[in-house]
């Protein structure tokens, strides 16, 4: 059956090995449970009894605060830049998306650095007003971790409702009007009860990155799930244990996909367009004291999310500018780099082929393979890791001798196989917009000339698809760049990136050291942010 992905055999069988490649993780991990003996099961009720009630309080509460932040957040947002005309509304409209290309752990690093007790804001209180102790909560807590993920999270609510309110309530808000409702009136029982599914998928999508995060949890001592992985296999040595955490943190993520595929599939209904020259079809315009309200509400995330950490991560960098250790940097940069340029170009390759398997066939096993590979996203780092080195530790007990086990940990292939399982998924949505852009007619007029086949796809389809296939490598190098928790335990020993390496400089107090590679990674994550910004203003 997968000889269907291409017109060749070889080609075929190689996408159904890298496609088995790619399911591995989630299967090993769910297989853990066919594993358990009776010592295992034992292990399991004590974890039910002693920190797995820890772990589900923290990470519920967390998701809980982290989901109310973002809904708030984003939906106030949305509706003010997309409803209302305010001096500085063009400028907010790309600027709310800008928390995008800070990682959370880089904004919980900036953060701790300047509110800690010998941070410079305490500092300067006490010596200004004569006081003494600490003077502000501890950042690095529960309700830190609950700021950093809402400041930097909200943009996925916003860009989803904002696209919700522009393109399906416009029309509705004019015959709203025409009704003779007030403005706060079709505000509230038109324009937020359309954007009520948009708000739910963009509050999954926070809450299964903030589910798969590592960084901010464990610099903060936050007892999550993925933390307790994390714990489970590095400092326990106990590699079910770290399997059975895995398999509930993705039992939980697969709901929370499901949920957001759920609302997903309500926002897709037709709507009227709007007459030309429309009144309504125009942001209502706001002056005086509602104008600036409108303003404070937009700015207030943006220096939150990203003015505040990049300013934070500034001050010590500028003061230890001339002892920055720039040819370990360049060093960093590079494995950073070509480990990204690697992934990028073969998950686009992936992607190209996977889409047009579908194409080809969309009710075949093209289809069913491309929704596997869409859930390689939503599968968070430590679960990939622990579904890698599960096989590899199997493989290593039945074969004692063999060497194959070498060939995943620690070294460079096994870590483009886990950026591969989390990415893929990324490259593949871009290429799937870009052939939805593609008449199926053209398909037809190239096979009446004879082009089949892979002809078809080198020589009608790729010269189509160059740009999205570009689009797609950029948001996987963008975020393997960013990745933290695969990176952490399969790099290469001495071939740290700039992600681990912010980590480590971070968790060992040499917050200065760390802003160098930080701030590199936020001007790397700004490209997808300038690319997103430039698109939704074309549209």
């Amino acid at each position: 059956m997968l000889k269907r992905f291409l017109p060749s055999g070889l080609p075929g069988l190689l996408m159904g090995l890298v496609l088995a490649l790619l399911c591995l993780p989630v299967v090993a991990v769910l297989a853990s449970w066919a594993a358990l003996d009776r010592q295992g099961w034992q292990l399991l009720v004590e974890m039910a009894s002693t920190v797995l009630p820890d772990y589900a309080l923290t990470t519920a509460a967390l998701c809980l605060v982290v989901a109310l932040g973002v809904a708030v957040l984003g939906s106030v947002t949305a509706c003010a830049v997309s409803l209302f005309d305010f001096p500085g509304r063009r400028v907010f409209e790309w600027a709310l998306l800008l928390p995008l290309a800070m990682p959370a752990y880089v904004v919980a690093f900036a953060y701790t650095d300047f509110l800690q007790f010998s941070g410079p804001l305490q500092t300067a209180l006490r010596q200004g007003l004569g006081l003494e102790g600490r003077l502000l909560p501890d950042i690095q807590s529960l309700w830190g971790a609950m700021l950093v993920f809402t400041v930097s999270l909200y943009p996925y609510v916003y860009l989803l409702v904002r696209a919700a309110l522009a393109e399906r309530a416009v029309h509705l808000m004019e015959a709203a009007r025409l009704l003779g409702a007030g403005g706060a009136r079709r505000l509230r029982e038109v324009a937020l009860p359309m954007a009520r599914p948009a708000v739910a998928a963009g509050v999954g999508l926070a809450l299964m990155e903030t589910l798969a995060d590592f960084g901010v949890s464990s610099y903060f001592g936050i007892q999550t799930f993925t933390a307790g992985i994390y714990k489970a296999w590095l400092v326990m040595d106990n590699r079910l244990a770290a399997a059975q955490l895995a398999t509930v943190l993705l039992l939980i993520v697969a709901a929370l996909l499901a949920t957001e595929r759920a609302t997903q599939r309500r926002m897709r209904f037709a709507s009227a367009g709007v007459r030309p020259g429309s009144r309504e079809a125009q942001p209502t315009g706001l002056t005086g004291a509602r104008a600036a309200l409108a303003w404070s509400l937009c700015a207030a995330p943006i220096a939150l999310g990203f003015v505040l950490p990049v300013l934070f991560m500034t001050r010590p960098l500028m003061a230890s500018w001339t002892e920055l250790p720039w040819a370990a940097f360049a060093r960093w940069s590079l494995n950073s780099v070509w480990l990204a340029a690697v992934t990028a170009l073969l998950a686009t390759a992936i992607a190209v082929l996977l889409a047009y398997g579908q194409r080809r066939e969309p009710g075949g096993p093209q289809a069913w393979a491309a929704r596997v590979v869409s859930l390689g996203y939503a599968i968070p780092g430590a679960v990939v890791v622990v579904g890698l080195l599960l096989p590899v530790g199997w493989l290593q007990a039945w074969l004692p001798d063999t060497a194959l086990g070498g060939l995943v940990t620690a070294t460079a292939a096994g870590l483009i196989w886990a950026y591969l399982v989390r990415f893929c998924s990324v490259a593949l949505q871009s290429v799937e917009s870009g052939y939805a852009r593609i008449p199926a007619s053209l398909d037809d007029s190239a096979r009446m000339l004879g082009v089949t086949g892979a002809g078809l796809l080198a020589r009608v389809h790729w010269p189509l698809l160059k740009r999205s296939a570009a689009a797609a490598a950029l948001l996987v190098f963008v975020d393997v760049m960013k990745e933290l928790p695969a990176t952490l335990v399969l790099r290469p020993f001495n071939s740290d990136t700039l992600a681990v390496v912010t980590y480590q400089l971070a968790r060992d107090e040499r917050l200065g050291e760390a802003a160098l590679p930080a701030l590199a990674l936020v001007l790397v994550g700004l490209l997808p942010v300038v690319l997103l910004s430039r698109t939704l203003r074309s549209r």
